[in-house]
């Protein structure tokens, strides 16, 4: 018998995740996929305010970054790794061009956990320490080290004894911050602002006031740009917003284009240091392969040519002020609307409220996701492409599925 990709999925793959696609009302098979849109294999056609989770900034299969993949496949796919990648020592130029005053050196992985478990060891090779003080509500990964630095039980406890030596503060919060701060601590790693944890922007300074503690005290700073990274929040970078240059910062997820996995942890030339002397010590089959740098080198270019910060600014802000005053209208279902260029998120006064109107999104054909670490909250980033008339689509498919969450609550309370 030939079974449906969805029923083998959940034979061989994740029977747990393949009941929460049900429940939400997403058990369907993608087909196809094009600029903000979706189109499963029965031909429905979604409009695309998940975006990979912040990775989909092009869209998908953005014609640039297509072209720029193919002409690499057709000329070397994959690096010897015995002599020198040219797509990727270019990208590794180009980084150092865009990102913030004195990040000069990139190691390459495949994926934003890969760029933080980089960091943690540059941090520990450079300083000599081991501790490293993370966010409550923060999440770097799911791999052991960048697992340390994401304190949710549901992640952590199975996979326990993690790496030793983290601290957990609240996030904004630089007394905490200043407090946990000692003899042992290598870095501090922060993200702009927290996207698992429910798309939480920081009080105003707060980048700044961990940039000057850290400084002060002879720790370094990661950023981890992993989601906020690449024109999201409506600056190139996150930290852009306080003009903050850290010591290290990761990045992935849009840096591939939507087409190919990359991950980069950007750094000060003196914490690479260690790659003088021991040039092996950190290393990745595939990191920065020439497919993944083509994509990457055209990602970049396409991100600045057509100012996809400014757009995300414009139509985030546009689309803020929809989801405000659907928030006016269902008070008692809608807590907070928060967030920064296209990483909004809408926090609901119930987790289950949140996964219904998820689900009502998915009938009317919009896909989003609540936080891995906020389930409360919904996130909307879509792709930084979009325009106004596909704001107005999605908020019009919103007001639907409130009103439609509204009369289910109403029948279960009778």
């Amino acid at each position: 018998m030939d079974l449906d990709a969805f029923t083998l999925f959940e034979r061989h793959i994740n029977p747990g995740l393949a009941g929460l696609l049900r429940f939400t009302g997403l058990d369907r098979v993608e087909s196809h996929a094009e600029g903000p849109y979706v189109w499963d294999t029965q031909g429905k056609r979604y409009l695309d305010f998940l975006g990979l989770y912040g990775t989909l900034n092009l869209g998908h299969r953005h014609p640039k970054v297509v072209e720029a993949v193919k002409r690499q496949l057709d000329r070397m796919p994959m690096s010897v790794r015995v002599l020198v990648s040219e797509p990727t020592a270019r990208l590794a130029a180009r980084l150092a061009e865009i990102t913030p005053e004195g990040l000069e050196m990139v190691f390459f992985g495949n994926s934003g956990a890969e760029a933080v478990e980089a960091a943690i060891k540059l941090a520990r090779a450079y300083t000599g320490k081991p501790g490293i003080v993370t966010t409550q509500g923060g999440f770097h990964g799911k791999t052991m080290g960048a697992l340390s630095l994401t304190p949710k039980p549901e992640y952590q406890d199975p996979a326990r004894p993690l790496l030793p030596g983290v601290k957990v503060v609240p996030y904004g919060d630089l007394k905490a911050l200043e407090a946990a701060i000692d003899e042992d601590t290598a870095a501090v790693i922060v993200e702009p602002i927290q996207g698992e944890g429910g798309i939480r922007v920081p009080p105003e300074g707060y980048l700044r006031g961990v940039r000057e503690l850290t400084r002060e005290k002879g720790v370094l700073m990661i950023a981890d740009e992993v989601q906020t990274g690449l024109g999201r929040t409506g600056r190139l970078f996150g930290v852009d917003w306080e003009g903050v240059s850290p010591d290290l910062m990761t990045l992935a997820k849009a840096l591939g284009g939507g087409v190919m996995p990359i991950g980069a942890c950007v750094g000060r030339r003196e914490v690479f240091e260690v790659f003088k002397t021991n040039p092996l010590f950190h290393s990745s089959t595939f990191g920065g392969n020439p497919l993944a740098a083509a994509a990457a080198l055209a990602a970049i270019q396409v991100t600045l040519e057509e100012d996809l910060p400014g757009r995300a600014l414009e139509v985030g802000g546009y689309l803020m002020e929809g989801l405000k005053a659907l928030k006016a209208r269902h008070p008692h279902l809608i807590e907070e609307v928060r967030g920064r260029g296209l990483m909004l998120g809408v926090e609901f006064t119930d987790a289950d409220i949140g996964a219904l109107v998820v689900a009502e999104l998915a009938e009317r054909g919009v896909l989003t996701a609540f936080g891995l670490n906020n389930p409360k909250v919904v996130r909307l980033e879509p792709p930084l492409i979009i325009g106004k008339e596909h704001a107005d689509e999605a908020l019009a498919a919103f007001s639907e599925a409130l009103m439609a969450t509204e009369r289910t609550l109403e029948g279960l309370l009778g």
